[in-house]
């Protein structure tokens, strides 16, 4: 385990949390996606993305959080990002009031992969369902890729089970599967005094 902590993501991190995601994604993915689409992604246009999601985030809901790596400097080394489940958290032809206003959609939980196996991810979740505990979401949803077998070994230990929604993404007229796995987010438990 090493020595870090999660904090909200501020505008100047924009840049850091696109250069993280573009690293994850070729790294973790270039045997999911095809290389030409891995390789065509911009590193300024996501972190224009990125920026515009911390400045505006489209509700008081939608949360991006930094993992911060701590040794003679620090280090951003990962990033989540979650909000009120919409379209996009929905399977193919559900309906769409299928999830409700009560369940949280992960859209992104990364961390670099040279960080991996040292705490961040657990502590990007962890600082996630606090949050969502507060603004008082009861149940979690992600989309994972079929073939990511990290992500999904690290959600299925932390508690995450296979909801029976399924879907394929057409990346570059290549289907990619990926499941949809949620969570019942947990009560906040009393703390001893």
């Amino acid at each position: 385990m090493s020595l870090g902590y999660v904090r909200p993501a501020r505008p100047e991190d924009a840049a850091e949390i696109a250069r993280i995601q573009l690293a994850t994604w070729r790294v973790a993915y270039r045997r999911l996606l095809p290389r030409e689409v891995l390789e065509s992604l911009d590193e300024e246009s996501l972190a224009e993305r990125w920026d515009a999601s911390v400045r505006q985030p489209p509700g008081d809901t939608h949360r991006v959080l930094v993992a911060v790596e701590q040794a003679e400097q620090s280090y951003l080394v990962g990033f989540a990002a979650s909000g009120p489940a919409d379209a996009e958290a929905l399977a193919p032809n559900e309906p769409a009031d299928a999830l409700g206003a009560d369940v949280v959609a992960v859209t992104d939980l990364l961390v670099e992969p040279r960080w991996g196996r040292r705490g961040h991810g657990s502590r990007l979740l962890a600082a996630s369902v606090d949050l969502w505990r507060e603004s008082r979401f009861d149940r979690a949803v992600a989309w994972v890729f079929e073939g990511d077998q990290a992500s999904r070994k690290f959600l299925t230990t932390a508690g995450w089970e296979f909801d029976g929604a399924g879907r394929a993404l057409d990346v570059d007229d290549m289907l990619v599967p990926q499941l949809r796995l949620h969570v019942a987010v947990p009560t906040a438990t009393p703390q001893a005094g």
